[in-house]
Order: structure tokens, then C-alpha cells, then sequence
């Protein structure tokens, strides 16, 4: 079995996927897996501080979840300005900073605009963990906006274009629900990412699901494209 170089993961990247496929299973409409797929996230970033993670980026709305139906969208657009109002004050209190990677210009809602900004600030000087969120995010949408600012030569100049310059490249990326992509997920961050993908839907994504994810990761030898 191979060893593991460089130590446990530190900063981790998911793509949440399944949240409408388990709400569908469970006869339920779909704004209730979503729902659901947000107390997941809670619950993990949680796990994530016990297991030393240092960065937790998450996948919660894409440039692409827009062709979604109307109906869908405008409740996604309402539980995240919900659950950003609500919960940021007990995050802060956890020693949670916040992030919000992406396009924050219409038809992304000012008002949710505002409260990513407002939870941002309230949380800045915190350091037990990041928390990313990706929303209307694409790294497609990323490098093209990087690109359009950039005027230097190298990696790391063009890294200070992105998003979110202070983002550690992902040690790995989990995908649920049994999807094998990367479904234009942090591209650039990602080059050099482990790949872990699992069968279960997100809201059913437990701490063991956690946990056996970052054993497989610490079993793996990262190469970088030596031998």
C-alpha cells in the first residue's frame, strides 16, 4: 500500500451533489433535500474542526444552476439568505470565518449580496477554520474574470486575479451521489486535487462517510508530476 506524503488533508474541497435525487426519494419536494443538504454542511464543517481542517470549500450554487426552474431557484435564493442570516452569529461564535467565492452581480439578489458581505465582515478575524462557499460559482466564470484584470506572467499573479487569492489549492475533492466530474468545480485550485468520489447522495453524507474519505486520501502518494 502506498504511503501518504506531506500528512493528512487540510484543506478539502465537496461538491455536494444529490440533494434533489434525495429528495425525490424520499417523496419529498426538492427544496427539502436542499434543505437538508444545508444541515449536512453544518454538521461536516463541524467534523471538519475536530479532524484538524483547516479550509472547508463547499459546492452550493453553480453559473450553470441557473437554468434550474424558476421555481427552484427562487427558494434556493431565499434559504440562503435565510440560513446565512441566521446562522452566521453562531458560526462567528464557533471561531468560523466565512468566504463566498463567485459572481455577485445579477441575478444573484442584492440583498444576498449583502448578507455574504455582512457575514464576511462579521467573521473576518476568525481562525479555527475557513469556510468557502462557492455560489454562482464556475471556475470557467473564475479564470475568464481573472483573465480579464491580468497583465502579469506567472502562476502565482495570476492567482491574486482569482476569487479568493488566499484559497490553499484543495488537498482533495469529494463528489457525492456517485457522479465521476468535476463539474466545472475549482479548476485551477484543483490541478493537482485528489479525487474521492462516493455513492451517497450529500444529505446522507455522514461523519464515517467523512472520515473513510480522508483515510483514503492519507493512503494515496501525491507525485505533482514527478515519479
Amino acid at each position: 500500500m502506498a504511503q501518504a506524503t506531506g500528512g493528512g488533508a487540510r484543506y478539502v474541497a465537496i461538491i455536494t451533489d444529490g440533494n434533489g435525487r434525495w429528495a425525490q426519494r424520499h417523496g419529498l419536494p426538492v427544496v427539502a433535500g436542499h434543505e437538508a443538504g444545508a444541515d449536512v454542511v453544518k454538521a461536516r464543517l463541524r467534523d471538519a474542526v475536530e479532524l484538524g481542517i483547516q479550509e472547508l470549500t463547499v459546492y452550493s450554487f453553480s453559473t450553470e444552476n441557473w437554468s434550474r426552474s424558476p421555481e427552484e431557484v427562487s427558494a434556493l435564493m431565499a434559504m440562503f439568505a435565510r440560513r446565512i442570516e441566521g446562522e452566521t452569529p453562531e458560526l462567528h461564535a464557533e471561531g468560523v470565518r466565512m468566504r463566498f467565492i463567485g459572481r455577485r452581480r445579477k441575478p444573484v439578489p442584492a440583498d444576498l449580496v449583502e448578507r455574504m458581505r455582512w457575514a464576511e465582515g462579521m467573521t473576518s478575524n476568525n481562525t479555527r477554520i475557513t469556510l468557502f462557499v462557492a455560489f454562482n460559482y464556475g471556475g470557467r466564470a473564475e479564470i475568464l474574470d481573472a483573465a480579464r484584470s491580468f497583465t502579469g506572467a506567472s502562476e502565482e499573479e495570476f492567482r491574486a486575479h482569482l476569487y479568493a487569492p488566499d484559497m490553499h489549492d484543495p488537498d482533495m475533492i469529494i463528489r457525492t451521489s456517485g457522479e465521476q466530474r468535476l463539474s466545472n468545480y475549482l479548476l485551477w485550485q484543483g490541478a493537482y486535487s485528489e479525487l474521492i468520489f462516493r455513492d451517497e447522495l450529500w444529505p446522507d453524507f455522514s461523519r464515517q462517510a467523512f472520515e473513510q474519505s480522508l483515510e483514503e486520501f492519507a493512503v494515496r502518494r501525491r507525485r505533482f508530476g514527478g515519479r
